[in-house]
């Protein structure tokens, strides 16, 4: 997602603030015995108020524990506001992560291992996780965070504008083949596609193409190389010289994304690329989903990976035992599976597809099964050795190529030399 933010900064903090300390703010105890935790979360839209109705459903099935949703702008506004809340002591009792925050949070001892809760309880079943998605959140042999949602970019295109240009869905099925249909999609009114604005469309196109973030001994960065270049200078092409694409960027927190989405919904754009969790505010009736591309010779590989529950380990035990029967009842194979209908995120628990809710929904809706499909073939999340730094030299680059229209070879050129010196720095 956009603006990643660099996470070394986040750790210079961490050290000086973590001993002997415990969160009083974002949790307390009420005078029935109720203990209230704060979930931070990055979602709004239709994603935010499921989200606040599941923790309805949470607080009205116990008396125990009650959770207090609090809201961020987006995904990468979480952990800078987590940083701030470390230093200040004040820290909530549960997040929601993206892979990168919580490794680096993780590796600084600033979430609390979940072994302790996970062996305690009786019901867990480590085995019906999505053993990709579980993973994750395992770190030097110790898990820190539980797989709330999978997550995968897919495309989503418009089937009337596709029949009235006698465009099929065949015209998805490699880069080369959906750069013609653009083309021909593209009328005054009309963008033939639509990319998401940020590095991940581009970076799973590359990685489509064969690419690698770094060498074998993980001591060269690699993102300067023909294969990057190549799948990045196919976007550049095609919004700055063709003009049969365009991206929304800038705005408040998601709004470059609902942005790109109502162009597709409202008939002003043949398609784009998005999230499986988009799914929730698609109309299905105007839109189809269909995998990710290859490239002719190459097949697919886009990134797949979950997004992910951790605990601070300043909060308190007290209130880490609560975050854990929160997370716990996210994570129910029912509430799974009902997440997943509404979102058309993936489920990260094997037995919420077994469920009567979700066979019925995928069988009266084909598009969910889309992101499932394509995660069995992608890539597993990157683990940035630098803590953000090769992603943030990434984004800085994806401006240059899709905003700015310079060439993708000088863009990367650019930010490998800034990203070889990040992981330099950390191979000493």
């Amino acid at each position: 997602m956009k603006k990643l933010y660099s996470y070394v900064l986040i750790l210079i903090l961490l050290v000086s603030t973590m001993a002997g300390c415990s969160s009083e703010a974002g949790s307390s105890k009420s005078k029935e015995g109720t203990v209230e935790i704060e979930f931070w979360y990055g979602l709004g839209g239709k994603l935010g108020e499921l989200v606040e109705k599941r923790i309805k459903e949470f607080n009205s099935s116990q008396d125990d524990v009650k959770v207090i949703g609090i809201a961020q702008a987006d995904y990468d506004e979480t952990p800078q506001k987590l940083q701030a809340a470390i230093a200040s002591k004040k820290v909530p009792a549960a997040v929601l992560l993206q892979n990168d925050p919580m490794h680096a949070f993780a590796k600084k001892k600033a979430l609390a291992s979940l072994d302790e809760y996970i062996k305690a309880d009786k019901d867990f079943n480590q085995d019906d996780f999505i053993s990709a998605f579980y993973e994750q959140g395992k770190i030097d042999g110790k898990q820190f965070a539980i797989p709330l949602y999978g997550t995968t970019q897919v495309l989503y295109y418009h089937k009337d504008l596709f029949e009235k240009a006698g465009i099929t869905e065949d015209s998805l099925k490699t880069w080369e083949s959906l750069a013609e249909a653009a083309k021909q999609l593209k009328t005054n009114e009309v963008y033939g596609w639509e990319p998401m604005w940020g590095p991940d469309n581009m970076i799973d196109a590359a990685l489509s193409r064969g690419a690698k973030y770094l060498s074998e001994d993980g001591k060269v960065v690699l993102i300067d190389s023909s294969e990057w270049v190549e799948a990045w200078d196919y976007f550049k092409k095609n919004i700055h010289d063709e003009k049969s694409m365009r991206i929304h960027h800038g705005g408040q927190g998601w709004e470059y994304w609902y942005k790109t989405i109502d162009d597709v919904m409202q008939g002003k754009a043949a398609g784009y690329t998005g999230s499986s969790g988009d799914q929730g505010d698609l109309d299905f009736n105007i839109l189809a989903a269909h995998p990710q591309p290859g490239w002719e010779g190459h097949d697919a590989a886009p990134h797949a990976g979950a997004m992910v529950g951790a605990i601070p380990a300043l909060a308190s035990k007290e209130q880490q035992e609560a975050a854990y029967k929160w997370l716990k009842f996210f994570t129910s194979p029912d509430k799974t599976a009902d997440w997943s209908v509404n979102t058309g995120y993936i489920p990260v628990r094997k037995s919420a597809q077994e469920t009567q809710v979700y066979k019925d929904f995928a069988a009266r809706n084909p598009q969910i099964s889309v992101p499932l499909q394509q995660a069995q073939q992608a890539t597993p999340p990157f683990v940035d050795p630098t803590g953000g730094k090769i992603y943030d030299a990434l984004e800085k680059a994806a401006d240059k190529v899709e905003i700015e229209g310079i060439s993708a070879e000088k863009a990367l050129k650019e930010a490998k030399k800034e990203a070889q010196r990040e992981l330099d720095k950390v191979n000493k």
